[in-house]
């Protein structure tokens, strides 16, 4: 039976979106003052991500046994929110909705698991007195956790995180469910990781909480891990991102001026925890040794140009041979030159993916092929590499490089 109990918990930790989606409007349907803030539905919908892990992973690890109440940041912000908001007599009826779908979703697995009468009954009656136990310990208590300061426990949570994610970065061996528990985030999943940071060490540091949000929210990710590195670093995992990393990480920092972003390429596993957070390592270090005035950078786009640049003055020799004069050239032309070589030569292409005239495009590249030392045709592979190095230097408009690419 306990065996039983396991493979439904295991099965009940990877829901589908759609199901997490019903979770949500269901829950929040009871009371129309809780989806019309759009903050508040957010906020509930992590609290309910993180009930649902906080239960799985105790039943796996005592089936049948007791599960104590969540009295982690996810539901002790929740419950600060409402009560900010004088909500704090729906708090109960959150926890019992999502109970009663949780439930639901339960009884499907058990059916579909096994068809013994007996066991089918065992499974439903343990899982069910420990699911109401767990639900009315968490409501009964919560309130008693806030008086305690909100934000000193939460500085507490995000310590112990911080100790177990540097265990798991360096290669300790951990127990994955234990683990799971702690960090409120599943760990057999595939992982993008990111980095905030700002260069400003007193600077406003609210946007960097505010950034690493807007960042799990563009990859569609409700139940991530943001861990509290030091007062200017955020560092942030989210699984089984839901939208392509390239097409929303620049939208992140529009209200952040202050903030740079950096992220690693999507990997599966502990193993891909660790690797993901390395690519993005690794990619924050070389926007940062270059000076590069990117304030926003994926692993994939900087891992030639971070193998490249080790040795910066043979790099320097390098672009200067390749490109000649046409080095001093503005932004506009590299990037229209390094366009116009990723799109096969193509003119009508090139014009098209730079929104501009092909007479506009035309004349640009002429004015590349007369600064050049060597016709873009005999030298093209050189070319790009030392424009795709150069669009990362200190001494390059980053700005007015990307509005263009």
């Amino acid at each position: 039976m306990r065996e039983l109990i396991r493979h439904t918990a295991r099965i009940a930790l990877n829901p589908t979106q759609q199901w997490l989606d019903e979770l949500d409007r269901t829950t929040l349907a009871a009371n129309p003052a809780l989806s019309d803030d759009p903050a508040l539905v957010e906020i509930i919908s992590r609290a309910n991500r993180a009930n649902l892990i906080h239960f799985a992973v105790a039943i796996l690890r005592d089936p049948g046994g007791p599960v104590p109440a969540n009295f982690g940041p996810e539901p002790l912000r929740m419950a600060q929110e409402l009560l900010n908001r004088g909500l704090e007599a729906l708090a109960a009826d959150i926890y019992r909705i999502a109970h009663n779908v949780a439930w639901e979703r339960w009884t499907d697995i058990a059916f579909g698991l096994t068809s013994n009468p007996q066991e089918l009954r065992d499974l439903l009656d343990v899982a069910f007195r420990s699911s109401n136990d767990f639900i009315d310990a968490t409501i009964a208590g919560i309130p008693a956790q806030l008086p305690l300061e909100y934000d000193a426990l939460t500085r507490e949570v995000s310590a112990q995180r911080r100790k177990v994610v540097e265990q798991i970065l360096g290669g300790a061996p951990v127990n994955r469910e234990r683990a799971e528990a702690q960090l409120g985030y599943l760990l057999d999943r595939a992982h993008t990781a990111a980095i905030v940071w700002s260069d400003e060490p007193d600077g406003d540091h609210g946007q960097l909480d505010q950034a690493a949000d807007a960042f799990c929210t563009a990859l569609g990710c409700r139940a991530p891990l943001i861990v509290v590195t030091n007062s200017a670093t955020r560092w942030v995992w989210v699984n089984d991102a839901a939208t392509p990393v390239g097409d929303r990480i620049q939208q992140v920092l529009t209200d952040a001026p202050t903030v740079r972003l950096a992220v690693g390429n999507t990997r599966r596993g502990i193993e891909g925890f660790r690797r993901s957070h390395r690519d993005a390592q690794t990619t924050q270090r070389m926007l940062t040794r270059l000076g590069a005035p990117q304030r926003t950078a994926h692993f994939a786009d900087t891992q030639m140009v971070e193998l490249l640049t080790q040795d910066l003055e043979g790099v320097d020799e390098f672009i200067e041979c390749t490109l000649g004069e046409f080095q001093s050239a503005s932004p506009v032309l590299h990037a229209t030159l390094l366009t116009y070589i990723n799109q096969q030569c193509n003119a009508a292409r090139t014009a098209k993916a730079l929104y501009i005239h092909r007479n506009t495009l035309v004349h640009r590249l002429e004015t590349a092929h007369r600064l050049l030392p060597q016709p873009v045709e005999a030298n093209i592979v050189h070319i790009a590499v030392a424009l795709e190095v150069l669009q990362w230097r200190s001494d390059r408009d980053g700005d007015s490089l990307r509005a263009i690419t």
